[in-house]
């Protein structure tokens, strides 16, 4: 009785502890697309995200400043699972933008093969 009740108790940790991980963020294909952060991302990061109370240069909600080059540079390279997971609304991540509807798919493609594509100007 006593070692059926520890297996239990050592599967219901094991269970706990490597179960509860987030979603990774889906992934696209970027043959031929090479977006840049003046062209392509910064008017989606300004229209959705660099806003006031969010992240713009003066907020800089949870450390991000999405307004600038480096900002959103810094971002991307550094927590880029984070950006994506919560711009597709992934579960285990803020979905952002915050109490709004998902940014449309075409705009995440953009985002996600700026981050592949080594985030460039």
């Amino acid at each position: 009785m006593l070692r059926s009740l520890l297996l239990f108790g050592l599967f219901a940790l094991f269970t706990a502890v490597f179960g509860c991980k987030k979603d990774s963020a889906a992934s696209y294909d970027c043959s031929g697309t090479t977006p840049t952060y003046t062209t392509d991302i910064k008017p989606i990061f300004d229209a959705s995200c660099a806003t006031s109370g969010c992240h713009d240069a003066i907020t800089q909600e949870r450390g991000y400043n999405l307004s600038t080059y480096a900002g959103a540079k810094s971002a991307a390279t550094n927590s880029s699972a984070s950006l994506l997971g919560s711009i597709q609304h992934s579960s285990g991540f803020n979905a952002m933008p915050q109490g709004a509807s998902k940014l449309a798919d075409d705009k995440i493609k953009k985002v996600y093969c700026w981050i592949q594509n080594g985030a460039p100007q």
